[in-house]
């Protein structure tokens, strides 16, 4: 229903999807409202603190910034200056298992130089080639990434059939990359980021080799204070523009009128509104907010059926130390690919696990007290199977991962915590992510583009989904991508033409459902 002939839309969940969601559509002439369980905004995407240490919830950086510097130049402002990214160099420091390191950097120079120094020359100039092949990769594809995709017969679009030729979607990540790299150090180092999709190389599809090349191209960010304080300014600008932010709101369920929803209940309240944005996780939204024999296409059996990305083991712990030490560091297992392999059979990795540390207070002191420093630890696991007790091996793994982490240069790390955090994929699982998948539903050929739940829901009128959930997929950059998808098909059924500061507010190659705009209002 609309209020002063403005019409509503209310927002299930303030992450970085929701909030995204928001700044565009009440900027278009919507009046917002976000509801949010938690007690603070950002999802995965916050700030917890404990014992005066600040960490990041989830995602810890920043890359490919162009999305979020469009959605802030759609509303008039500047991303940059209100979130305060700062650019890391070295992007991150990369040790292998099997022997030597590798600096990562966005300087294409330098970096190619230093994969000339780690694995000669052969691998230099494919690198070279890797840039080149990448970067018209992202441009052709990057329509695709960018449009709604809705049906089989989209793939006979004009943009469908121009990807193709470079999708190569007979290949993965790791098999396209051995046509340039013979050192499999080299490969690595463009690979391991799969793992922000909760994938392995060797199963995701070769379109994935972008994202190494994103970094590389663009860099990689920290926002001051913590990547979650880029959620916190975004619901601060949200409330400037009148969003209404409503926190500790649980949605209990969707209300419906027929297959129509028309708003939620929480508790005994019900809050309507002409359109609900939908930022959850998407299958364990489904599974508690919408009675099972509503549902056709994606029921409890069928989620249940589907692929989901890996999990994570996490530690965050705050040290009284400061440690020179890179900013974020991977420590790559020698026996890389059998550690991805027992992560997709369920099996925890007791021998050489790969693992992720931060260490943000080398950039960022205000993350700690002085003379004190954050360390987050990430160890990609397995998402929650009968066979894994976390209860009973957590400590254990605990003791594992603190030893490994000094392959990174924290040897002396145990006599230096003096706060620690722990979570395991059970703890994900009750933190309402389906089996603890961090990453959403797995992004393998049959769980993307139409086959993925659609930007509008095809299950029930009136509701649009943001986040990992749907198209185009998890990872920051594409959640923001989803909002803006999502938003321009929302208004665009609301049939408003609003004024995006020169960006498209249409698909390109797209036409336009409707003929005639009303004004959006002020």
């Amino acid at each position: 229903m609309s209020r002063g002939g403005r019409p509503t839309a209310l927002v299930v969940g303030a992450g970085p999807g929701g909030l995204a969601s928001a700044l565009l559509l009440q900027h278009s002439g919507v009046d917002v409202t976000i509801v949010e369980k938690g007690d603070a905004v950002g999802g995965r995407t916050r700030i917890i603190e404990k014992d005066g240490y600040k960490f990041d919830r989830g995602p810890t950086f920043f890359h490919y910034p162009e999305v979020i510097e469009e959605i802030f130049q759609a509303i008039g402002r500047d991303a940059h200056e209100e979130l305060g990214l700062i650019p890391l160099d070295p992007s991150y420091r990369l040790v292998y298992g099997a022997g030597g390191s590798i600096d990562a950097t966005s300087n294409l120079e330098e970096m190619t130089e230093r994969v000339r120094e780690l694995a000669g020359e052969s691998n230099a100039q494919g690198f070279k080639r890797y840039v080149k092949e990448n970067r018209y990769k992202l441009a052709v594809s990057k329509a695709c990434l960018q449009t709604p995709w809705n049906s089989f017969t989209n793939v006979f679009s004009k943009r469908a059939l121009k990807v193709s030729i470079v999708l190569k979607p007979w290949s993965n990540v790791a098999r396209d990359l051995s046509r340039l790299f013979d050192d499999e150090r080299v490969r690595l180092a463009m690979s391991f980021q799969t793992k922000y999709l909760g994938m392995s190389p060797f199963h995701a599809p070769s379109l994935f080799t972008i994202l190494a090349y994103l970094e590389y191209e663009h860099g990689i960010f920290h926002a001051k204070g913590g990547l979650g304080s880029i959620t916190v300014r975004m619901a601060e600008i949200a409330e400037q523009m009148g969003v209404n932010i409503r926190l500790n709101s649980t949605v209990d369920e969707l209300v419906f009128n027929g297959r129509k929803v028309t708003g939620v209940r929480i508790g005994k309240e019900v809050l309507s509104a002409d359109k609900v944005v939908l930022n959850a996780d998407f299958a364990h939204a489904m599974t508690t907010l919408v009675p099972n024999k509503m549902r056709k296409k994606w029921t409890n059996e069928k989620l249940a059926k589907k692929s989901y990305s890996c999990s994570t083991f996490m530690l965050y712990l705050g040290v009284d130390k400061i440690y020179d030490l890179p900013h974020h560091q991977i420590y790559a297992s020698k026996e890389y690919e059998k550690n991805l392999k027992e992560i997709t059979e369920h099996k925890i990795s007791w021998e050489d696990p790969s693992a992720y540390v931060q260490n943000a207070c080398v950039t960022d002191p205000s993350m700690a007290p002085e003379g004190h420093s954050t360390v987050y630890v990430l160890v990609p696991v397995p998402n929650t199977h009968d066979s894994i007790i976390w209860d009973e091996i957590k400590d254990d793994y605990r003791e594992l991962i603190l030893d490994q982490i000094a392959n990174l240069g924290y040897d002396d790390i145990r006599n230096h915590i003096v706060s620690e955090t722990m979570m395991t994929p059970d703890d994900w699982g009750e933190s309402d992510i389906y089996r603890g998948a961090v990453f959403n539903l797995a992004h393998g050929l049959n769980q993307m583009l139409w086959r993925r739940p659609q930007n509008r829901f095809d299950e029930f009128d009136n509701v649009y989904l943001v986040g990992g959930g749907t198209h185009p997929g998890s990872g920051l950059p594409t959640i923001f991508e989803s909002a803006r998808i999502s938003s321009k098909l929302l208004l665009a059924d609301l049939g408003i033409k609003p004024d995006w500061n020169g960006i498209d507010t249409w698909f390109p190659n797209q036409r336009h459902p409707i003929k005639s705009y009303r004004s959006s209002p002020v």
